[in-house]
């Protein structure tokens, strides 16, 4: 039943999501040059590779997925003073031809640190835990961490810090843009260690 209800949910996630995408113009990488070299680079690197653990990598993710967290951290929908401030004078075809930049980019191989937190966070990536009715990550962000375009983001080899931040966001409330609430009510569920583990498994998922 608890799948049952997850699927129907991710079900209409991708609807709106398809519709969104639609809508949406392609952006243009190379106007995007200039404000990746005097705004973004510092942080993410001027590929999208951050360096900083904490820093989110940017390169290989869907454009559209970048637009929309783009227009919610200047939205405020999702909080972050830091990128607040950095976002605060792009207009709405510099998100897109952002989102278009680093989409084009190749995203740098991460790998994984403990191997006892790479098992249980593999277990869990692949089938979830029925116990607790935490569902697959699998399910939407695919087997190799690819995402689905527009309606769910690319994890591999993304920073485990960065993964364990925003799933304690997502379980706090403080992160609050997902659509239906699908992050906030799975990561409810899931324990610290659990939240730690499946972090590691994705950075070194390629």
């Amino acid at each position: 039943m608890k799948q049952t209800m997850a699927m129907v949910a991710i079900a209409g996630v991708m609807a709106a999501s398809s519709a969104l995408a639609e809508s949406a113009a392609k952006g243009d990488p190379a106007k995007a040059q200039q404000i990746v070299t005097t705004v973004c680079a510092a942080c993410h690197n001027a590929d999208g590779n951050s360096i900083s653990p904490s820093n989110p990598k940017l390169s290989g993710q869907h454009p559209e997925y970048l637009t929309k967290q783009l227009a919610d951290f200047k939205s405020g929908e999702r909080k972050s003073a830091i990128m607040a401030g950095m976002v605060a004078a792009l207009s709405p075809e510099d998100m897109k031809n952002l989102g278009a930049y680093f989409g084009e980019k190749k995203i740098s191989q991460g790998s994984a640190k403990d191997k006892n937190l790479v098992a249980l966070g593999q277990k869990i990536y692949k089938g979830g835990n029925q116990a607790s009715g935490v569902p697959a990550c699998a399910s939407c962000h695919g087997p190799n961490g690819a995402g689905i375009p527009v309606q769910f983001p690319a994890l591999h080899s993304q920073h485990g810090e960065y993964t364990l931040a925003e799933l304690k966001k997502f379980r706090s409330g403080e992160r609050a843009n997902d659509a239906a609430k699908m992050m906030r009510v799975i990561a409810a569920k899931m324990t610290d260690q659990e939240m730690a583990a499946v972090a590691e498994y994705i950075a070194g998922l390629n």
